[in-house]
């Protein structure tokens, strides 16, 4: 272990426990109290949180995490990203600014996980559980359709749904992203994230954090017009696009 990581991972988890009780008895109450002002409120205490769990990794930590590109907080907005690391979820969240995504989420962090597990019910995210039975999926399916089809925020999805041990894009678990798609009309924002997977969890942050290098880049936005149509091919080229993308940062960072 080395000094300089003990000392950003213990910051990053009092800093955790610190929002959990500011979200649990001061935020969820005030846009329970004033529900016109969830949007504007829920926005800028995502900024905070996303801010206290990755900038003590920077200054305290030495490591380098680049700004993310900026994506409009607008209905019919979609962000497809890459997953590489726990750092993703306050990356994506840094990259909208003005309200905040509607991350889809498995539903087992729902529960037992501090900030996180209170977050995922005052947000509202859509959830997802691949061992869920029959009746569950089916409910599960419905809301993450509603949610998608009358959202005014953006919605985000990281397609692979969990971490590959090499960062490289995994295979697409593609039933969520095909029925978002089947939902409406959108413009998909693409994003790929390297410099992360070495660092996938918190316990990671303990020993090298100081060599961390993380950077999002904005692939193109795809525009998604005709809803009935068949979303395989799309997800594929979608799929293809990061993959690419993914292949000209690592050449760029070796150069």
């Amino acid at each position: 272990m080395k000094l300089r990581g003990v000392v950003s991972f213990l910051t990053v988890i009092l800093g955790l426990v610190f929002c959990d009780l500011v979200q649990r008895f001061l935020i969820g109450p005030w846009v329970w109290l004033m529900p016109s002002s969830r949007v504007r409120v829920l926005g800028a205490w995502i900024q905070a949180m996303a801010w206290v769990t990755s900038r003590p990794l920077v200054f305290l930590g030495g490591a380098s995490i680049a700004r993310p590109p900026q994506i409009p907080c607008e209905p019919g907005v979609l962000i497809v990203m890459n997953h590489q690391s726990l750092l993703d979820i306050p990356t994506v969240c840094l990259s909208v600014s003005g309200g905040y995504p509607l991350i889809v989420t498995r539903k087992r962090y729902r529960r037992w996980i501090p900030l996180i597990s209170h977050m995922i019910r005052l947000y509202q995210y859509p959830v997802v559980d691949p061992r869920a039975n029959r009746q569950e999926t089916m409910r599960m399916k419905d809301n993450l359709r509603e949610v998608a089809r009358t959202s005014v925020l953006p919605v985000a999805i990281f397609p692979e749904g969990t971490r590959t041990k090499n960062g490289e894009i995994g295979r697409f678990k593609k039933a969520g992203l095909s029925l978002i798609l089947q939902a409406r009309p959108w413009k998909v924002y693409v994003l790929v994230g390297d410099g992360f997977w070495k660092y996938a969890k918190f316990t990671h942050f303990l020993s090298g954090i100081s060599e961390m290098n993380g950077e999002v880049e904005f692939v193109d936005m795809f525009e998604w017009d005709d809803p009935t149509a068949d979303p395989k091919p799309f997800i594929a080229e979608i799929r293809e696009r990061m993959i690419g993308h993914l292949a000209r940062m690592r050449e760029g960072s070796v150069a």
